[in-house]
């Protein structure tokens, strides 16, 4: 994980008003927001290994993905790059479902703290630039 410098870092916004702006720039919610914080995520590979991760309290309201009506406001905290190393193929972990012949093929990443090459740490900067030139000085 690389932590990076911007001016969103401690800014106030509406949840669905950045939820709508960030997604302009191919972020969408991470998988594991709660009512009381969460990340906007952008994979910067074709691969979805290395990511750029924008993580927020929620400091009014509770967070709720599936409505538009939605009054919460969200404190952005430091972004911040990271990558995800897997395994390819199958896991070996796979486990039948009791429900039908599906199977959970997920896995647990091999390495969730892979070093990150310095392109991507460049990608990540310029696409945080572009979406901080979004905000008013």
């Amino acid at each position: 994980m690389i932590p990076l410098s911007s001016k969103l870092e401690a800014t106030e916004q509406e949840f669905v008003e950045m939820r709508t702006k960030l997604e302009n720039y191919q972020f969408s919610l991470g998988g594991s927001w709660e009512y009381d914080h969460g990340s906007f995520d952008r994979a910067l590979d074709e691969a979805n290994k290395v990511w750029l991760r924008l993580p927020f309290d929620v400091i009014n309201g509770n967070l709720d993905a599936e409505t538009e009506d939605n009054d919460a406001k969200i404190r952005f905290g430091q972004p911040f790059v990271l990558k995800h190393v897997y395994n390819e193929g199958l896991s070996s972990e796979a486990q039948p479902r009791t429900v039908g012949s599906l199977i959970d093929q997920f896995q647990t990443p091999t390495d969730p703290d892979a070093e990150i090459e310095a392109h991507w740490v460049d990608k990540a900067k310029h696409v945080l630039g572009e979406v901080e030139q979004t905000f008013p000085q």
